[in-house]
């Protein structure tokens, strides 16, 4: 019932209820009327496309088993809640393509078992959070031509087993995944012809099961390292007709199962140009699409790691010079190249035989520029006698820009130098990170020397003023003439700033067993690595012991159960490759007064001198102080103090001295008694009647010794009796003839010494010190005390001493 006038839904009669398929496309259907619809038990297929429909009401249809239906091309505006509920139980395929819907409200499709939807060329601008809840069975969501701006967080959520994305010629700035999350199962994403220019770097973490991506038509200019981390299983990716001219070291790493990339008409000369291994980790790439970039020269390293690479095109690109075995690791089945500006000298005599031996040549149409004269001849009809190298028209590279590092607010010069024998002009760039430079401040001059023939020399000098860390980056020249590019090696700019403090430590003062905090936090470029020292020095007895914790992310420095050894200055010290300053802090441990010691009570002697001790500790260190008998103490000349007042000392103690004596020590945390006992003992008396027991006893001891004597004396008198003297007449001795008895009884010469008396009238023999020994006949020996005298009366010797005179034999 196409193409007809048709303004309701007609009615068939008794056949009504069995028609399976209902088309009524292009007629001027103004509403959907349930009953008109309730008479058709059977259908399963309805298209209403291209009327003039306007609006879906929740009453729109009956509860029917329908499972196709197309409202397309009609002027609906409205979808009502509940407005397909009715449907539920049998739809599958829902399209509203080309209406006027501008706003879909959330979870208005509770439809099971819809596994495809289209809403192609509507008026949505913004997707909701849960708008598409309730269709977990959707397979593929149409949605180009909308003019959808922003995709909210959570906009697709709920599509469980969704496949199929589209959203071609929208106005999406940016991939995120915001909008992606809940697509797990997500396998075709379609974005082209949108306005995006960012790829977050973990766009990608809720739909990793991508397959194939298409980012054409967009403006993106860079692509950062991490621009396709998650995207393991990419088969397919086009990023064509961006303005690519950056792409970053090692991007496509992680898409180890791609097969095809496409990045035609971008700005990635310098991929291939610069040797830069753009495309490693693609080993499994079988085509790769580089037609309109720009490419002038292709290096030996260009296509490193495209080992099964089978077809490349390198169409539309002006290429000038190829570095020999630049293909050698691509198994290619086919080359698109053409070119008419080839370079062909003697490096580019390598190709036309590896064309023919490859068999590509009949995809590549490529000629000579210069020299001259083969300008215009085909490069596989050269001679090979023909490629040459009289001179290097393309700029060489003489001096490379250096590595570099400054401090910032420092200025810094780059400086380039290219040769060329060609006159033709040359330009320079500045490339930074791989992004030209626009609005640098550049200074070039070119001049000519003699070097084997003319050549002009081309400096270019980058000057970077008053540096800041935004500058920091790889820098690199391109000099460029009509034969080609040459890229200078790139130069590493680092610009440091010295540590300056953002936090410093402050003095503190804590008790014993708290927690000390020392805060500590620097900026600098590079980021200052910060390190505590106490006194000097990394010996830490708080570390020794595991009480020193260190908070980097909140700048803090802790101490737990400080201790009096944690006392000390301590030291933040902020370094980087700038240069290092520091800050100190004095921890302050505050410890009430205690004894070091036990206190012990002391008993002198009357006289000697008593030494007190209170050995003192606490922090700050206490103030002492003695009383004695809980009362101030008097000093005197006798008593002193030492060592900051914990030694008392108390010369030649007396019996007033013995008490109480107690030891005070406070500081400003508190106070500390104690006490000790000093017992002084009185000295032995010397009175007279101690005196008198003395000298009785002296006496006695005398008198005893005396009395011995006596009777050893006698004794010996009476053994002497026992022997005769014959003659015992006065025996006078001549003057001058000392006489001594030997202790055989026999006269013998003085053995000490000899005196006469002053009138002359006697004799006297002095006795050593022990008196004379006698030695009788049994052998025993007594010291007697001899006078050998002559008395003028009698003219004989004394008679005590007649019994020692036992005189044998005659004198002569």
């Amino acid at each position: 019932m196409n193409y007809n006038e048709l303004s309701e839904i007609p009615y068939f009669g008794e056949t009504t209820s069995n028609i399976t398929l209902l088309s009524l496309v292009h007629n001027t259907i103004p509403e959907i009327n349930a009953e008109q619809l309730q008479v058709y038990l059977s259908l399963e297929n309805l298209d209403l496309s291209s009327n003039l429909i306007s609006e879906i009401k929740a009453s729109s249809f009956p509860r029917m088993q329908l499972k196709y239906l197309n409202l397309s091309n009609n002027r609906i505006t409205t979808l009502e809640a509940g407005c397909l509920d009715n449907l539920s139980s049998s739809l599958m395929v829902v399209k509203l393509n080309r209406n006027r819907i501008s706003v879909i409200p959330p979870k208005i499709f509770k439809l099971p078992h819809v596994q495809f939807l289209e809403l192609k060329r509507n008026r949505i601008k913004i997707v909701e959070s849960l708008t598409f809840q309730g269709l977990e069975s959707l397979k593929s969501l149409k949605m180009q031509r909308n003019g959808i701006s922003r995709l909210m967080d959570g906009a697709f959520f709920g599509l469980g087993n969704i496949e199929e994305l589209e959203l071609e010629h929208n106005n999406l700035t940016e991939v995120n995944k915001g909008w992606l999350y809940g697509l797990r199962t997500l396998q075709q994403l379609y974005v082209s012809q949108n306005a995006i220019n960012r790829i977050s770097p973990d766009a990608w973490e809720f739909c990793q099961r991508l397959a194939e991506l298409d980012l054409s038509y967009n403006q993106l200019t860079r692509l950062k390292e991490s621009a396709f981390v998650g995207l393991g299983l990419l088969e397919k990716l086009n990023l064509g007709d961006n303005r690519i001219s950056h792409i970053a070291d090692g991007v496509f790493r992680g898409l180890a199962n791609l097969r095809t990339l496409d990045l035609r008409n971008n700005e990635i000369s310098w991929a291939i140009e610069d040797a830069t291994e753009a495309f490693v980790g693609l080993g499994r790439l079988d085509r790769l699409i580089l037609q309109g970039n720009q490419i002038k020269s292709i290096t030996k390293k260009a296509f490193s790691g495209l080992e099964g690479l089978e077809h490349l095109d390198l169409s539309n690109n002006a290429v000038m010079s190829i570095q020999e075995n630049a293909f050698a690791q691509a198994h290619l089945k086919e080359l698109v190249l053409n070119t008419s500006s080839l370079l062909c000298d003697c490096q580019l005599r390598w190709l036309p035989q590896w064309l023919t031996d490859s068999r590509l040549q009949q995809a590549v149409n490529v000629s000579c520029a210069h020299p001259e004269w083969l300008a215009g001849q085909s490069l596989l009809s050269v001679d090979p006698a023909d490629f040459v190298c009289e001179n290097f028209p393309k700029p060489q590279i003489r001096v490379h820009p250096e590595t570099t590092i400054a401090l910032r607010g420092m200025n810094v010069t780059l400086t380039c130098t290219a040769v060329s024998s060609s006159d033709s002009p040359m330009s320079t760039a500045w490339r930074k990170d791989s992004e030209v430079l626009y609005d640098a401040e550049v200074e070039n001059f070119a001049r000519y020397q003699q070097q084997s023939g003319e050549v002009v020399e081309y400096t270019t000098v980058l000057h970077l003023f008053n540096v800041n860390f935004t500058d920091e980056g790889k820098y690199q020249c391109i000099v460029t003439n009509h034969f080609g590019s040459n890229y200078s090696s790139k130069a590493k700019l680092t610009v440091n700033e010295l540590p300056s403090f953002l936090k410093t430590p402050m003095d503190l003062s804590i008790r014993t067993g708290a927690m000390a905090r020392l805060e500590c936090a620097a900026e600098g470029h590079p980021t200052p690595q910060i390190s505590w020292q106490k006194d000097g020095g990394t010996d830490f007895p708080a570390a020794r012991e595991r009480r020193m914790h260190v908070m980097p992310e909140d700048d803090v420095f802790f101490i737990a159960n400080v201790k009096i050894e944690d006392m000390g200055i301590y030291s933040c010290m902020a370094q980087n490759t700038a240069g290092g300053l520091s800050a100190n802090a004095t921890l302050t441990v505050l410890e009430t007064p205690s004894f070091v010691r036990p206190l012990e009570d002391r008993t002198v002697t009357r006289g000697e001198t008593a030494v007190l001790q209170c050995i003192a500790g606490g922090s700050p260190a206490p103030r002492l102080n003695w009383t004695k008998d809980d009362g101030p103490l008097a000093v005197t000349e006798r008593h002193f103090f030492a060592a900051a007042n914990q030694l008392l000392i108390i010369v030649d103690a007396g019996l007033e001295d013995a008490g109480k004596y107690t030891c005070i020590m406070s500081n400003t945390l508190g106070t500390e008694r104690g006490h000790i006992y000093l017992n002084v003992l009185a000295s032995p008396n010397c009175d007279s009647s101690q005196v008198g027991i003395v000298i009785i006893v002296v006496v006695c001891c005398v008198v005893g010794t005396s009395l011995v004597w006596v009777i050893v004396i006698y004794h010996m008198r009476r053994k002497s009796e026992d022997y005769s003297i014959t003659n015992t007449e006065e025996m006078n001795l001549p003057a001058d003839i000392p006489s001594y008895l030997s202790s055989q009884g026999t006269l013998s010469e003085p053995q000490e010494g000899y005196s006469n008396s002053e009138a002359g009238s006697h004799q006297q023999l002095m006795p050593p010190a022990g008196g004379y020994v006698h030695k009788g006949t049994d052998g025993e020996q007594s010291p007697v005390p001899l006078v050998l005298q002559q008395d003028p009366a009698r003219g004989a010797a004394p008679r005590a001493l007649a019994p020692l005179l036992n005189i044998r034999g005659d004198f002569s």
